[in-house]
């Protein structure tokens, strides 16, 4: 199983074009579930509650494993497909993209307006900072004290994120990238003779 870093953004953004008079207003906004997608996209309408268009595309998750578009009234398959599909070439998730559409009075046409659209979409990726996201795991390790030193040096190795709590035995909270967890596992038991284990922790 192959596990895929994405991109995403930790800030909003904006980007603007105008074609034939129409006003293209493209706003880049992360987002973690589909309620804040829908939050972002509420507080837009209420702000360019003016505009003849809200059109909008968000992705959630590795491979975007939760999506949904909108063409909000624009003939189909103009406007939501290009913004996800300017998403999906840039590997961009947790993240919605809309772009707000004031009409100039000259009808654009379906392959010119759906040119426009993922053009505004590429636009506001392009302007905005992004950072990876790689998909992690978290599992408890159990050591004795004569092993604290190993385990230590493995996790620091494997650039995990650990806290150590001391009791009869040690344990240790880890936080690992999942494409590291086989090596690490593999390892904690060779390096410690098998006197380590580990736990996982299920998510919250």
């Amino acid at each position: 199983m192959s596990f895929t870093p994405y991109r995403t953004v930790t800030s909003e953004n904006s980007f603007e074009i105008t074609i034939k008079r129409s006003v293209f207003r493209a706003f880049l906004a992360p987002c973690r579930s589909k309620e804040e997608a829908q939050q972002v996209l509420d507080a837009l309408r209420s702000t360019y509650w003016d505009a003849v268009h809200h059109c909008y595309a968000y992705r959630i998750g590795e491979h975007g494993f939760e999506s949904r578009m909108s063409d909000d009234g624009e003939p189909s398959g103009t406007a939501g497909k290009p913004i996800l599909f300017a998403m999906q070439k840039a590997n961009l998730s947790d993240a919605i993209i809309t772009v707000v559409r004031y009409f100039g009075g000259v009808k654009l046409g379906v392959g010119p307006l759906a040119r426009a659209y993922a053009e505004a979409a590429q636009g506001v990726i392009n302007e905005s900072a992004q950072i990876d996201v790689r998909p992690q795991q978290r599992i408890t390790v159990h050591c004795v004290y004569d092993d604290v030193s190993t385990v230590t040096r493995l996790l620091e190795d494997m650039d995990a994120l650990f806290e150590a709590s001391y009791a009869d035995a040690v344990s240790f909270d880890v936080t690992v990238d999942e494409e590291k967890m086989s090596s690490l596992l593999a390892l904690l038991i060779s390096r410690t003779n098998g006197r380590a284990g580990y736990s996982k922790i299920r998510p919250e």
